[in-house]
């Protein structure tokens, strides 16, 4: 009857404001994604500001960014089997909650102990939040053509916020405070709240009733945070000196206990049936690699631009336009497409190749090189290079995940970005600043001793990108999903 809405009808109209929820909800994670990348490039330009207007040693301003890392990296896997036990919604907001909180606390901050604090729970909040987006958008988005799409929003925010961060903060330091590059979280953390209360749907936790694995997560928390400490302190104190080999060592140790307690209980934080996934382990020791070649070139172009180039805090961050574009580019559906009508491991090896050619390529800029060609080019083949390879990564590594366990593999997925960034810029900091020295040492002049540096540290990180190819080769062929039924599917 005219007026009357059939069953049909309802059920339609239903999905459709079921999809559009998922969507939305998509924007709203991405949202806290943001926040999270932005923050950990966005300080850097400010660093020079802080130190002056707080009195911070040259060895001190370091725990700025050092804090904040050593407490990220620490709690991601916790994070992510917290989501799994309890609720992804739940975590999500809650690591929201603390990371905005944290955020003001940074923006009041007038004195040195109370910034570096609240750095440090900010990375907490950041860990707790980013550990379980991973598994909210595998839970929400089970279909491959459409978890493809959504993969490439959260592709684009993960790989050029940083680069966003970089504008950003320079606007904001050099046109108002540095102050303001924390406070700018505030309205989208509370938006980000708001929405995501509203529109994500909440997971069924496995549960609490079979215990949780408390001396685990202390055990594996403990390992990461004093691994992340060895890592990032040992720029200062030397890779191979008795501080960094020591607390390297311990953590190893702990990491061994944990790992042999996690065989011996009914409910581990880490399920060892987890560790046997082919395509997570393979695909994050790939994304490990990439990501040493690409932070090596982000943040190490930075100092090159810089120091060696003369660019100012903008200027530096401008400078990577053409790597953030073409990553947004690629993300509004073309590499999904791709992916979906070659399958993933035929569009990844490209994009491996393509990065270590754009490394090798700004390996080659000279101390009075121009923007175009000799610092574009490379940044855009960077760009095209990650732009193609991180979702297949991604793709390949919650493929065959268990529900239950998306979280726990979330975790993971960032714990070997985190892992490998903190790692790579520590080894690659130090073999550049080790050539510089060796070079001013023999009488050369300082720009060509620091482009010299750079350049080495460059090169390595190709080398790195290059092995990525062929463990993706031998490790990954077997556990890539195949190329979509219906090439044309979008």
């Amino acid at each position: 009857m005219p007026g009357t809405t059939t069953p049909a009808r309802s059920w339609i109209s239903a999905a459709t404001a079921g999809d559009r929820r998922r969507w939305v909800a998509l924007v709203v994670v991405c949202l806290g994604q943001l926040m999270i990348v932005l923050d950990a490039t966005i300080v850097n330009v400010a660093l020079p500001s802080i130190q002056r207007d707080l009195r911070f040693s040259q060895a001190n301003l370091t725990w700025v960014v050092d804090a904040y890392l050593i407490s990220f990296g620490s709690f991601l896997l916790m994070g992510g089997r917290l989501g799994d036990l309890v609720g992804r919604k739940k975590v999500f907001l809650g690591g929201l909650v603390v990371f905005t909180a944290a955020s003001l606390l940074c923006g009041l901050a007038d004195a040195q102990g109370l910034l570096i604090a609240a750095r440090f729970v900010q990375g907490l909040g950041g860990a707790v939040t980013s550990a379980v987006i991973l598994a909210l958008i595998v839970t929400e988005f089970p279909a491959p053509s459409e978890r493809a799409k959504a993969m490439s929003v959260y592709t684009f925010v993960a790989v050029g916020g940083g680069s966003i961060g970089l504008v950003l903060g320079g606007v904001l330091t050099q046109s108002i405070d540095w102050h303001w590059i924390f406070l700018v979280n505030l309205p989208i953390g509370i938006a980000a709240l708001a929405l995501g209360w509203l529109l994500i749907d909440e997971t069924e936790g496995i549960g609490l009733r079979e215990g949780v694995d408390v001396l685990g997560s202390v055990l594996v928390t403990v390992a990461m945070m004093i691994g992340v400490y060895a890592i990032v302190t040992s720029s200062d104190a030397g890779l191979g000196s008795a501080h960094t080999l020591g607390f390297g060592g311990l953590s190893l140790a702990l990491l061994t206990a944990f790992g042999v307690l996690q065989t011996r209980l009914a409910n581990p934080i880490m399920p060892p049936h987890v560790l046997r996934l082919r395509g997570l382990l393979g695909s994050s020791a790939v994304r490990g690699l990439l990501v040493t070649g690409m932070f090596g070139a982000f943040f190490l172009g930075a100092l090159y631009f810089e120091h060696v180039l003369g660019y100012s805090a903008l200027q530096t961050g401008l400078a990577f336009l053409p790597q953030t574009l073409v990553v947004g580019v690629l993300s509004l559906g073309i590499t999904a497409w791709l992916m979906g009508r070659f399958g993933a491991m035929r569009i990844l090896v490209p994009g491996l190749a393509l990065m270590t050619c754009g490394l090798l390529a700004l390996a080659q800029a000279g101390t009075h090189a121009a923007y175009f060609p000799a610092i574009f080019i490379p940044l855009l083949l960077t760009g095209l290079g990650a732009g193609i390879s991180f979702m297949p990564l991604l793709t390949i590594a919650m493929a065959n995940v268990p529900a239950r366990d998306a979280g726990l593999a979330s975790g993971l997925v960032n714990v070997s970005m985190q892992m490998a960034a903190a790692v790579g810029l520590a080894v690659l900091g130090v073999i550049a600043t080790h050539r510089t020295k060796t070079l001013l040492a023999g009488g050369d002049a300082p720009a060509g001793a620091l482009t010299s540096g750079y350049h080495l540290a460059f090169l390595i990180g190709a080398g790195c990108v290059a092995l990525g190819i062929v463990v993706a080769l031998v490790v990954l062929r077997r556990s890539a999903p195949a190329a979509a039924a219906n090439p044309r599917d979008p």
